[in-house]
């Protein structure tokens, strides 16, 4: 009985050796191991090589970020430009003398005639008495009537040319619409860099308005024109043409101490007649006896002083910048007064008596 069993082991270790032997002779390793099916054969057939690895996915590329505010349309440094006009009469009488009124032509000037020409750039502070309306702040059927606003709503409505003031240039060269004077009135387009959301190592570009070099509404209260004085030898007699008028602001640049006078824009003053002809001038003594602006400005009807001229006057300056008396503003005025003499004194040399 010991013999069957020890034979019956026997055999099972016997099919157990040739089935090990078999299974060594097809795998074609060492070591008894196999190869899973994910393995592959190398070039010479003897050794198993991993696949290569997948191509990582690209990471998504981060651009800079450009950010124009000044674009913006809903910040409007001027809300008074709004108007809203009085959709019923806003008085007890119909006013339409004023609505309907034309300037009346100037008298034409020859070129022969003209024996003496001057040109004289003034001033009008409109915080002196006589040049309150200027600043008048009450609506009346057409909105805010100040002169500043009655300029650029004759811009943006009748159709007038404004001309750049840069570089103080008044002879009326290049033309600028009232977007940019809007955007002119919110400052200094400049802009920043500022680190990226998404990768710190890029920055982003924002564009915006620099407050500090913007004109505030409340500063605008001088005015500047340009006119010539002719004398017409056919009527024996000096004519007076003012040519420009424009807003002048007070701004402070950066690191100055006090604020410097900033000339805004230029306006064609032949130009701009037709509107000042419809539009009435505050009158604090009667409301219904009142002039309109072209009626003030060809009257002279107004308060200023001289700030430059062409007479004795080579490297066109302006009389703050003339030697002597850039420092004394008392001076300035009384060189004012004497360009003011010597056209008067032009004037009255030619009468004999």
């Amino acid at each position: 009985m010991k013999k069957v069993h020890l034979l019956f082991v026997l055999c099972v270790l016997g099919l157990m050796t040739a089935n090990a032997q078999f299974r060594k002779k097809t795998g074609g390793g060492g070591g008894g191991t196999t190869t899973t099916p994910a393995t592959q054969q190398g070039a010479g057939g003897n050794k198993p090589t991993t696949p290569a690895a997948a191509p990582a996915k690209p990471l998504t590329e981060v651009k800079p970020v450009v950010v124009d505010k000044t674009k913006d349309a809903s910040s409007n440094p001027l809300p008074g430009l709004n108007r809203s006009t009085s959709l019923r009469n806003n008085a007890a009488i119909e006013k339409n003398l004023v609505k309907e009124r034309t300037p009346l032509e100037y008298e034409h000037l020859r070129e022969d005639d003209a024996i003496f020409s001057h040109f004289v750039w003034r001033e009008i502070n409109a915080k002196e008495k006589l040049n309150q309306p200027f600043l008048y702040q009450a609506k009346d059927e057409n909105g805010i009537q100040s002169f500043f606003y009655i300029l650029l709503n004759a811009i943006k409505e009748d159709s007038v040319t404004a001309f750049s003031a840069d570089f103080q240039d008044d002879r009326f060269t290049t033309p600028i619409s009232i977007d940019s004077l809007l955007n002119s009135m919110k400052g200094k387009r400049t802009y920043s860099l500022q680190p990226n959301l998404d990768d710190p190592n890029i920055n982003d570009t924002i564009y915006y308005f620099d407050t500090k070099l913007a004109p505030k509404v409340d500063s605008i209260y001088t005015f500047r024109i340009k006119e010539q004085w002719i004398f017409d030898k056919e009527s024996s007699r000096m004519f007076v043409r003012i040519l420009g008028v424009a807003p002048v602001a007070m701004i402070t640049p950066p690191g100055a101490q006090k604020s410097e006078p900033q000339t805004l824009f230029w306006i064609y003053y032949p130009d701009l007649r037709k509107t000042l002809a419809k539009t009435e001038v505050y009158n604090g003594k009667n409301m219904a006896q009142r002039m309109t602006w072209e009626d003030l400005f060809e009257a002279r009807m107004f308060s200023s002083y001289i700030v430059k001229s062409t007479i004795d006057n080579p490297n066109d300056f302006f009389l703050k910048e003339f030697p002597g008396l850039k420092d004394s503003r008392l001076f300035q005025l009384y060189e004012g007064e004497n360009i003011k003499e010597k056209i008067f004194n032009y004037e009255q040399s030619l009468w004999s008596y």
